[in-house]
């Protein structure tokens, strides 16, 4: 029997352990969503470092695919990465996700070539720089379930979580603040935290969860990786133009790849339900509470994920240019303006993980979904040209908001789970809450693209012809997709000066080029249409947020309990 003396040097060590699980997960959280974004904002200083303009015709594939490769990759990853830690161990796992993150942001920024190749290059490296992310997230709720007692959960999993989401927004401040020194610093300063987070890792994080070898599903791997990379690429072909539209969703590829994508992931279910070992375990949905927390992740990423871009196209395109600053400076400053957002989150993430401890996730997250509700539609209310303390509260509003569900809602995802499952469960719940955000990002674009095509090209075309602009050239203009504009104002370009080319400015007098290149036509032409694709953007916001909330109500009012969970996973 052990002694009183070696029961308390245990309970030390698993203390000590849980607080290096902690600092250790954290992290590489902060690290894969910071990376997650940070090409946002470095996106010009990109472009140009590799000679290759993103906003010719065709060239909007290497825009789309550097922003999206990285959450497509990781939302298709983290349900096969989830079982795999579940079967293998999940800190063998994670400690290869952080080598394997820190060796390819190593390559990526190395990059030798130029032009389209070297648009290429960064996009594939990314994309298994996103492996390394996959499996980082993928494995980190569980390491920390494990780790911490039941009664501590919450505030685990409130800092981690809150590090996943506010690293969205540091990540967009860093990259204006790094990219103009060289762009390339942007992938290496991941590297040598990159390089100590592995070694820490592999010397201190130990396994302490429930392993059981199993088999690997490949058919249910192989249908739902397909499937959902069908999906996703389908959502980001079609907000790009085609044939004269300004969107792709009539286009016959487009639409094959949605039926698909779709037909794959029938397939996937029916594979799942059948395989003696499955990779998505069907059978957590039994489960009450993980399901609600599911379905509210699902829901709350699908109503936030396209946020920042329309917010960072607000600020950059119109905010920012009508108070003074010049396009070159604007992506830094968009990423400044929304410091408020991430304090929400650092303030509310923690401390309602905390909360949730001691009276439950439910009213917490439920709370937090409907502030944020309320939130979007206050943002309905502000002008286009508003005062910016107001918009700041309404941002930290919303951080606390987002917050204040974000931490609840994963830790009583994680509770609910029997041990043996929270790989797969972690695993699930990132896999719907990464594809809501790309979905989400397609469905805001498309709303602001039908806003803007409806109104822009009338605007457009007599404000070009009022200064100068032979009228067949201002139509011509004014009919060229609305999705290049949206670019080049979320690129930080002078959208006006990239429609109409040197040959059209050069031929026009000097007061009419001021006017044209100033910091207030463009802001002032665009405001109007980009008003009512805002409008309809944040009515959808608002549905999804309440829908989270709905489904955040019906976890129950009690704490799930994962032993009554396994009876019920192993009940006929």
């Amino acid at each position: 029997m052990p002694s009183a003396g070696s029961l308390q040097q245990v309970a030390r060590a698993d203390d000590r352990h849980k607080w290096v699980a902690l600092s250790i997960t954290t992290l590489g959280g902060l690290m894969a969503s910071i990376d997650g974004s940070i090409m946002l904002i470095a996106m010009p200083d990109i472009f140009r470092g590799i000679h290759l303009d993103p906003l010719r015709p065709g060239n909007s594939f290497y825009l789309l695919w550097m922003i999206l490769g990285f959450l497509i990759v990781t939302s298709v990853l983290v349900l096969s990465l989830g079982r795999l830690g579940d079967i293998y161990g999940r800190v063998r796992v994670y400690n290869l996700g952080f080598a394997t993150f820190t060796f390819f942001s190593l390559l990526l920024s190395v990059t030798w070539m130029s032009g389209s190749a070297a648009g290429i290059w960064l996009i594939v490296i990314r994309i298994f720089q996103g492996v390394g992310a996959a499996m980082l997230l993928a494995q980190s709720a569980a390491i920390l379930t494990d780790a911490f007692p039941e009664h501590q959960r919450g505030l685990a999993l409130g800092i981690n979580q809150t590090a996943n989401i506010s690293g969205l927004f540091i990540g967009l401040v860093l990259g204006g603040l790094l990219a103009p020194i060289n762009w390339r610093l942007i992938f290496l300063v991941s590297v040598p935290i990159g390089l100590f987070a592995t070694i820490y890792g592999y010397r201190a994080l130990r396994e302490v969860g429930v392993s059981q070898r199993a088999g690997i599903d490949w058919a249910g791997n192989a249908t739902f990786a397909a499937g959902l990379v069908l999906t996703l690429v389908g959502i980001t072909s079609g907000i790009q133009p085609y044939a004269g539209d300004a969107m792709g969703w009539t286009n016959p590829v487009v639409l094959a790849e949605l039926a698909g994508g779709a037909a794959l992931l029938v397939a996937f279910c029916l594979i799942e339900s059948k395989v003696d070992e499955p990779m998505f375990r069907l059978p957590l949905f039994r489960i009450r509470a993980f399901t609600a927390g599911v379905l509210a992740s699902f829901l709350a990423a699908l109503g936030r994920g396209g946020l920042m871009f329309m917010l960072v196209i607000w600020l950059q395109g119109i905010w920012l240019p009508l108070h003074g600053y010049s396009f070159a400076v604007t992506p830094l400053w968009a990423g400044v303006a929304m410091l408020p957002l991430t304090a929400g989150f650092l303030i509310a993430g923690p401390l309602s993980g905390v909360l949730s401890d001691h009276f439950g996730a439910r009213p917490f997250a439920t709370a937090g979904m409907l502030g944020s509700a309320a939130c979007f539609a206050l943002l309905e209310t502000l002008p286009i040209d508003f005062p910016y303390w107001t918009f700041g509260l309404l941002l930290l509003a919303m951080g606390l908001a987002m917050g204040g569900f974000s931490s609840p809602n994963r830790a009583g995802v994680m509770n609910s789970l029997p041990a043996s499952d929270r790989g797969a469960g972690s695993g699930m719940n990132t896999t719907f809450q990464n594809s809501a955000q790309v979905l989400s990002i397609g469905i805001f674009f498309t709303l602001m693209i039908v806003g803007l095509a409806s109104t822009l090209p009338t605007s457009l075309a007599q404000g070009l012809a009022d200064h100068g602009v032979p009228p067949t050239t201002a139509v011509r203009v004014s009919h060229l997709p609305p999705v290049s504009t949206l670019f080049a104002a979320f690129l930080g370009y002078n959208p006006i000066q990239h429609l109409l080319g040197p040959s059209v400015l050069a031929h026009l007098t000097g007061a009419q080029r001021r006017v044209l290149l100033g910091r207030e036509f463009f802001p002032s032409l665009v405001s109007g249409p980009f008003r009512a694709g805002l409008h309809v953007a944040f009515d959808f916001s608002v549905l999804a947020c309440l829908a989270a909330a709905a489904a955040s109500w019906t976890r129950g009012r009690n704490p799930a309990d994962p032993a009554r969970a396994t009876r019920r996973l192993r009940a006929p």
